[in-house]
């Protein structure tokens, strides 16, 4: 009897892959969806012998991590033209795999290659290696070679990648020069610290004088940083360890994320970043023809926010039950309270961080104009248009906020900074201007 390989949904919004035998590919579906299963995908499975070379090792290197995303919306882009040239898929993958240079992506491809060579699809090759290519990437393709169009969807692939490619290159180059500013700033204040203040101390005490108030903070400060100076590197990195311990377990990692969308001010830039991801993937994906369930279920796991996987999943729920995409997000847009976002906020924002979360716990996560577009674009048939109009909206937020914060940023640095060092040069010279007169008169 011949078997199927399928791809499905269980209830729980759970992907299940499995083979199974049936006389019929029809006779396959139907007793899927009598295990309560949704069918994403199914073919007739035929065990292949690889050949001699297919498991080839020649050519890969050692690499650590994953491809980076510039690497691969570079190569998507090339691979996109390649197909428009109306070149075989294997003849362009061996043309890219040659021209990369040793690394990740070059043993991707080389492992690709050498699997569609045995027998494979492109999107089947693809997923044994999930270093180089995601979910969302693997599932585009597939849906590409399910109907005919894959260059079309290559094409739309690589605008995808190169307009969050573009936001993410866009944050960055305007963090680079706050984060500079403040490292180089706490190295001279520490220098201070270390070298010019113990100077002073050993003056005031020859002379015994009474010391104002400033400068005696000062002291102790200059005192606590000769003696833990090594604790300066070491309590970020013990903050930063905290945090990806907590984050690790699904609770923590909620509240982390739950956090960052309530802080004020970058709280609004993480939220429209991750609101203009999440729409322009679902989008994408829609257009792509991908089934609307497998849709929202790779949405929610490349959304990287905790979050916004609770909201999604409510919607992969709302849509399996028959309801609308719009009426889970409307309904659950607002996250319910949660202890662990409580204790970060107490935590990184000392005295206030606790009143900002409770003041901004009734606030959403998706605006009512992201909720009406998606709710027009189900009613019109235009889902995927009206995605992409609310994605390219909040790309375009995100960068007039990004450009506002850090003309906000570059003021407050220097006031910061003035106020740091006038505070060193007034405790140090109100004893110095004080012994001076006393010796005068």
């Amino acid at each position: 009897m011949p078997q199927y390989k399928f791809e499905a949904i269980d209830p729980t919004g759970k992907e299940i892959k499995d083979i199974i035998e049936a006389a019929t590919e029809d006779d396959a579906q139907a007793t899927i969806r009598q295990m309560g299963y949704h069918v994403t995908r199914i073919a007739q499975y035929k065990e292949r012998k690889l050949k001699g070379a297919a498991k080839r090792n020649d050519g890969k290197t050692f690499s650590f991590g994953r491809v980076s995303s510039s690497k691969l919306t570079t190569f998507t882009r090339q691979l996109s033209i390649l197909q428009d040239a109306g070149l075989p898929i294997l003849r362009s993958l061996n043309i890219l795999m040659n021209q990369a240079p040793p690394g990740a992506l070059r043993n991707a491809l080389i492992d690709t290659v050498s699997e569609i060579e045995s027998g494979s699809s492109l999107s089947e090759a693809m997923a044994k290696s999930p270093k180089a290519f995601n979910r969302l990437y693997i599932n585009m393709v597939k849906a590409g070679e399910a109907g005919g169009a894959l260059e079309v969807i290559l094409n739309r692939l690589s605008e995808f990648l190169e307009r969050s490619e573009h936001l993410k290159r866009k944050i960055k180059a305007a963090l680079t020069y706050p984060v500079a500013v403040v490292f180089f700033a706490l190295a001279i204040l520490t220098g201070i610290m270390l070298w010019i203040v113990p100077s002073f101390i050993k003056i005031f005490e020859d002379f015994e004088t009474d010391l104002p108030a400033m400068t005696v903070l000062l002291m102790n400060i200059s005192n606590w940083v000769v003696n833990y100076w090594y604790m300066i590197p070491i309590i970020p990195i013990l903050i930063w360890l905290t945090i990806k311990l907590t984050t690790s377990f699904e609770y923590g990692r909620h509240g982390w994320h739950l956090f960052l969308l309530k802080v004020p001010i970058f709280g609004q830039l993480f939220e429209k970043t991750t609101v203009a991801r999440t729409t322009r993937t679902l989008g994408t994906l829609v257009t792509s023809g991908v089934p609307i369930l497998e849709a929202i279920h790779i949405t929610r796991e490349t959304s990287d926010n905790a979050v916004f996987e609770e909201l999604y999943q409510h919607v992969l729920e709302a849509i399996r039950d028959g309801d609308t995409i719009a009426n889970p997000m409307k309904q659950y847009s607002i996250p319910p309270f949660h202890f662990g976002a409580l204790i970060y906020a107490f935590i990184f924002i000392p005295v206030a961080g606790a009143l900002i979360y409770l003041m901004k716990l009734r606030n959403k996560i998706l605006d009512d104009m992201v909720i009406n577009m998606v709710d027009v674009g189900e009613e019109t048939g235009e889902l995927d248009t009206m995605l992409y109009k609310v994605a390219d909206t909040f790309d375009a937020e995100v960068e007039a906020l990004t450009e506002a914060l850090m003309s906000l940023l570059e003021p407050l640095l220097v006031i910061f900074l003035g106020a740091m060092v006038g505070f060193i040069v007034i405790a140090l010279f109100m004893p110095l201007v004080k012994l001076i007169t006393s010796l005068s008169s």
